[in-house]
């Protein structure tokens, strides 16, 4: 079975503390620091390919606007899910 991090080692709860919820709270921190820059690059991809596709020039801007709008977005929920200081 998975251990998904919410026993500690005497076996109560812990929330996920431990190696375990470290590597949870280092991998959550690796989201934040590459949402902004995937979602601007495939917002610039899929812009381009819609510029190319119906020959237009602004729907890559628009495009790269659109993915940091989505990369924002996911790094105000992810910061949300983290836990606060005190607990």
């Amino acid at each position: 079975m998975a251990d998904n991090g919410a026993e500690n080692e005497k076996g109560k709860g812990g929330g996920g503390k431990g190696a375990l919820g470290d590597l949870v709270k280092a991998e959550s921190m690796i989201q934040l620091a590459l949402a902004v820059p995937v979602g601007c690059f495939v917002g610039l991809l899929l812009g381009a390919w819609l510029d190319r596709h119906f020959h237009q020039h602004w729907l890559s801007v628009a495009g790269m606007l659109l993915g940091a709008a989505g990369g924002f977005i996911q790094i105000f929920t992810t910061i949300a899910r983290l836990p606060k200081r005190g607990e």
